[in-house]
């Protein structure tokens, strides 16, 4: 029931009324759905994301963005004919990276570039685990022997009342910094946020006060003039190991 659950929500959010922070269209072959991979043992656990939030420090809006901006990164994916662009975000300084499957969904495997902020576009070099249900792919980024900026996750549940920002590409304005707070939990693993984000948003970080990745911006609603956006909870990252 959860699943279907689940499944209903995310068909209203990216079905109806366009996908506001869908992959966005820079101009005009789903594989089966997994739920994990033989890598996913060999990530490495952030222990420091247990500690209590009592413990951590309350990061102001700059100082967040001035800490992760460098985290995110621009996605591009083509079929062969049309290209698309989204957003993605570092879990972990080894490169592993998390977006929205449906950043790739039906675009063609090695096509894929990776656009960081300092310039540079990497390759994907492997995909570690994805759930087309749960919308979200995890995935290791080729950076060479230069470790990256990323962002920690959050271990703990989110409220209702928290203070949340994200960080994507909207429009393929990149990495463009907006804040808001969690509206609703809608299940377990939906989490909605007044957070304004749009198209080429989608995959791209939502943080916490305290600086940690809190979900993966997904969807919103186009013809809704409440501000009604969506984001996958990072809980569904746990199996994986990296908290």
């Amino acid at each position: 029931m959860r699943s279907l659950f689940i499944i209903i929500i995310l068909c209203v959010i990216l079905m109806s009324c366009e996908r506001k922070s869908g992959r966005k269209f820079v101009n005009t072959k789903s594989q089966q759905t997994t739920q994990g991979s033989k890598t996913e043992n060999s990530l490495r656990r952030n222990d420091a994301s247990n500690t209590s939030s009592k413990e951590k420090k309350t990061l102001s809006g700059p100082e967040i963005f001035e800490k992760y901006n460098s985290a995110v990164f621009m996605i591009f994916t083509s079929d062969g004919v049309t290209s698309f662009q989204g957003s993605g975000f570092f879990v972990s300084g080894e490169g592993v990276a998390a977006s929205n499957y449906h950043v790739f969904k039906g675009t063609t495997k090695g096509l894929e570039n990776i656009k960081l902020t300092d310039g540079r576009v990497l390759k994907i070099k492997e995909v570690i685990g994805y759930d087309e249900n749960l919308d979200y792919i995890i995935f290791s980024v080729d950076i060479g022997r230069k470790k990256v900026t990323y962002i920690p996750l959050c271990s703990s549940n989110s409220k209702v009342g928290d203070k949340a920002y994200a960080i994507g590409s909207p429009r393929g304005l990149e990495n463009t910094f907006s804040s808001g707070e969690i509206s609703q939990i809608r299940n377990e693993n939906i989490l909605q946020i007044s957070v304004p984000i749009d198209h080429g948003s989608s995959g791209g970080a939502l943080i916490n006060q305290y600086g940690e990745a809190i979900g993966i911006t997904t969807a919103g609603l186009d013809e809704s003039g409440a501000n009604l956006n969506f984001a996958m909870s990072i809980s569904v990252l746990k199996k994986y190991r990296i908290f």
